[in-house]
C-alpha cells in the first residue's frame, strides 16, 4: 500500500517524551501535564491552556536506578518511567496527575512527589483516588475526586480556567479526535483491511503524546487518504488478530506481530482505542465534570474491577471486538508483574476459547524487549494453528 501521510513523522514524534511538538507547545506557553492511567481524564488536562502527555520511555534499556529504588519484582514500565525521570527527561513536566489504580505506578509518581526528581519549579503531583465500581455512588466520590484533585489544583498552580464553558470546549476538541480515530480505525474492519495494525499503533499513541491541537490536521489529511488507499493486490498477511492485554506502547512490538503474518485490527489494552476514544456524551441536566466521570468509569475494560458481572461483561467485550473486526483469533499480552492483567490473561486464556471459540496466545513481556527470538517463535506458533485450525474446520465442512 502506498505510505500513509505523515505517518513517518508521527513516528519521528514517539522516540523521546519531550517531542517536538511538545516542545511547541511549551513555547506556546502551554502547561504541559502528564498522567500515566486512563483513569486519569485526558480531556481534564486538554483544559484550555494545558496540553496533556500520557507518559512514556521510549529506547530504554536497563533502568538499574529505578530498580535500586523499587525493586526488580516490579513491572519494569514503571521502573522505566523512574529511569528515565532520574536522568532528566520529564524536566518538561509542570504536573504529573497521578491516579491510586495500579500499584507499581504509583510507585514511581510517589517517587515524582517525595523526591526533588523534576527540575521545574512549578512542578507538583497529585493524586486522585478511582473507585472499584461502576454504580451511582462511585461516580459521585469520582467526580468530587476529579475536583478537588485535579481542576482545583490546576487553577490554584496555573490559574487555569475550570469552568463548565472550558470544559465543554475541551470535550469538543476530545471528541473531534475521537471521531477521527474512530474513522481511521473503521479500515480495520474491512475484509482486506486498508491501514496495518502498526500504522494504526503510531496514530493511536500520537494522540496521546501529542498535543492535540498541533497534529489534528494531520489527522485530518490520513482519514482523507484512508478514503481512496487500496489493499495490496497480494495479500501480506495470514490470519488477523486482536491485541489485547495491559500497557503497549511500542508500535515495534505490533509490527513484530504482523511481521510473523498476524494482521493487527484491534487494541484493546491500556493505550489502544477500544475502549479510549469514544466520544463524551453530556446528558441533559448533566454538569460537563459529571457526564467525563460517568464516560471513564462506564466505558473502562480494566481488569481492576473484580465483580463477576463486569468480568463476565470483559469476556464479552473482547469477543465482540474479535467478531467485528473479523479477527481469527486473539493475542494477550501481560507486563511481567503486573497485578490486575495477569489474573486477567489467565482468565482470558481459559474462557476465550471454551466460551466463544476463540483462538488465543497467552504471553507475558517485559516493557524493554529482549526477548524478540523467543516472542517471535511463538506468534508464528500461533499463525500456524489458526491456520490449521481453519483447514481441519474446511476439511469437516466438506
Amino acid at each position: 500500500m502506498k505510505d500513509l501521510v505523515h505517518i513517518f513523522e508521527l513516528e519521528d514524534l514517539l522516540q523521546e517524551a519531550n517531542n517536538e511538538l511538545i516542545r511547541k507547545a511549551k513555547s506556546d506557553g502551554k502547561r504541559i501535564l502528564g498522567y500515566t492511567c486512563y483513569f486519569m481524564p485526558e480531556v481534564l488536562l486538554d483544559l484550555p491552556g494545558c496540553v496533556s502527555v500520557r507518559l512514556r520511555a521510549p529506547r530504554s534499556t536497563s533502568p538499574e536506578m529505578a530498580t535500586y529504588y523499587m525493586s526488580g519484582r516490579t513491572c519494569m514500565y514503571g521502573r522505566c518511567l523512574l529511569e528515565r525521570a532520574l536522568e532528566g527527561g520529564y524536566n518538561f513536566l509542570d504536573a504529573q496527575l497521578a491516579t491510586e489504580t495500579c500499584t507499581v505506578t504509583c510507585r514511581f509518581q510517589e517517587h515524582l512527589q517525595m523526591m526533588d526528581i523534576i527540575q521545574n519549579p512549578d512542578f507538583f503531583c497529585e493524586f486522585t483516588d478511582v473507585p472499584f465500581k461502576k454504580n451511582d455512588n462511585s461516580i459521585d466520590h469520582y467526580e468530587k475526586q476529579l475536583q478537588v484533585h485535579v481542576l482545583n489544583k490546576l487553577k490554584e498552580h496555573f490559574g487555569i480556567d475550570i469552568s463548565d464553558e472550558a470544559l465543554l470546549t475541551a470535550i469538543k476538541q476530545h471528541n473531534e479526535i475521537c471521531r477521527l480515530i474512530t474513522e481511521i480505525g473503521s479500515y480495520r474492519k474491512l475484509d482486506e483491511p486498508t491501514i496495518t495494525g502498526t500504522e494504526f499503533s503510531i496514530i493511536m499513541l500520537s494522540t496521546l503524546v501529542c498535543p492535540k491541537y498541533l497534529i489534528i490536521e494531520k489527522l485530518k489529511d490520513i482519514a482523507e487518504q484512508l478514503k481512496t488507499r487500496q489493499p495490496d493486490v497480494k495479500k501480506t498477511y495470514r490470519c488477523k488478530v486482536v491485541l489485547a492485554g495491559s500497557e503497549e506502547d511500542d508500535p515495534n512490538f505490533v509490527k513484530l506481530i504482523e511481521e510473523c503474518g498476524a494482521l493487527v485490527v484491534a487494541d484493546r489494552h491500556c493505550y489502544g482505542s477500544l475502549p479510549g476514544r469514544e466520544e463524551i456524551v453530556v446528558k441533559e441536566g448533566e454538569s460537563p465534570l459529571r457526564a467525563i466521570a460517568r464516560h471513564y468509569l462506564e466505558t473502562s475494560m480494566c481488569p481492576r474491577f473484580m465483580e463477576q458481572h463486569i468480568m463476565r461483561e470483559r469476556k464479552q467485550f473482547l469477543a465482540d471486538v474479535a467478531k467485528e473486526y473479523k479477527a481469527d483469533g486473539i493475542i494477550v499480552s501481560q507486563m511481567k508483574f503486573c497485578e490486575y492483567w495477569s489474573y486477567e490473561r489467565t482468565i482470558d486464556t481459559l474462557i476465550l476459547p471454551r466460551d466463544f471459540g476463540i483462538p488465543v496466545c497467552s504471553i507475558e513481556k517485559e516493557y524493554v524487549n529482549n526477548a524478540v527470538g523467543q516472542l517471535r517463535t511463538r506468534f508464528q506458533a500461533f499463525v500456524e494453528s489458526i491456520e490449521l485450525k481453519a483447514i481441519q474446520k474446511t476439511k469437516k465442512e466438506t
